[in-house]
């Protein structure tokens, strides 16, 4: 049995270490707060473009954007959304063991990928696994802003408009509530057919000024970053929950593990009175 000092250097050292995990665990709920109410500010923007993309894919116009063709995919992009900071239980391990399991179906079926990484878990996750990655952005801080990923998804949308790859790809994950995140990995060009079948709206129809070409790039590049906004900040309210949870589950074993150490402190400490009795009786005894 371990010495009565030894087990009191780890009751103290558990105690700090509850201390640090208490203090993270209230942080993150102040965060999470936050994150869930700039999440769902943004949800009805991102599902009204959606909605105007789905129906302007039907328009009947004589200009069809690249991002509405259909092509054979030979080779795909990915975009892959992390946190920059680990402590989150399974919330990236969730996002990156899928997107690996699709990976690994791109290579079976002989398409090659390149990958855009936002988080610095999914950029080394990325460099790890040997995938080319053409773009990264890291240290996104607390909120999203959408100036900073515009730069690194461009070169994915650049890459598409030239025919390097026929598809982009995204995984994230999407907060369904505190105590649930789902992966996601979802097709964003070409415009999803699911997308286009579900949310068609009957007797749409638009005036385009100045012409049809100007207005549909531009609608359509801001339905591509609308969708990479909504992830990104899907991703993090998703991060400060699971965090939370993380922590707070941490800081109940903390006490748990506490309660078992004094247990065995005052057991150590009995046995050791135990002896020290038994050995002043058997000294009288004796004289």
């Amino acid at each position: 049995m371990a010495s009565g000092k030894e087990i009191r250097n780890k009751i103290k050292s558990v105690e700090n270490t509850r201390k640090i995990t208490k203090a993270m665990e209230m942080v993150a709920a102040s965060k999470m707060r936050k994150a869930q109410d700039r999440m769902r500010a943004s949800r009805p923007y991102g599902e009204k473009i959606r909605r105007v993309a789905s129906n302007l894919a039907h328009a009947l116009t004589e200009y069809k954007h690249p991002f509405l063709q259909t092509r054979a995919p030979k080779n795909v992009g990915i975009v892959l959304v992390t946190s920059d900071k680990g402590l989150c239980g399974g919330l990236n391990a969730n996002v990156l063991r899928l997107v690996l399991s699709k990976m690994k179906a791109f290579d079976s079926e002989g398409v090659k990928f390149q990958a855009t990484c936002v988080g610095n878990k999914g950029l080394g996750f990325m460099q790890r696994a040997g995938a080319k990655v053409v773009s990264q952005v890291v240290s996104l801080g607390d909120t999203p802003h959408l100036e900073k990923l515009i730069g690194p998804l461009k070169v994915q949308l650049d890459a598409y408009m030239n025919g390097e790859i026929d598809a982009l790809y995204l995984g994230y994950t999407r907060f369904i509530n505190t105590m649930k995140q789902e992966p996601v990995f979802e097709k964003v060009l070409p415009l999803a057919d699911d997308v286009i079948k579900t949310e068609r709206e009957p007797g749409w129809d638009y005036v385009y000024e100045p012409d049809a070409q100007v207005v549909i790039d531009d609608l359509l590049m801001r339905y591509v970053e609308a969708l990479i906004y909504q992830a990104v900040a899907e991703n993090m309210a998703s991060e400060q929950s699971a965090r939370m949870v993380a922590m707070k589950s941490a800081s109940d074993n903390a006490k748990s593990v506490i309660g078992e150490l004094k247990l065995v402190y005052n057991k150590a400490r009995q046995a050791a009175i135990t002896k020290e009795l038994s050995e002043i009786v058997s000294g009288a005894a004796a004289v």
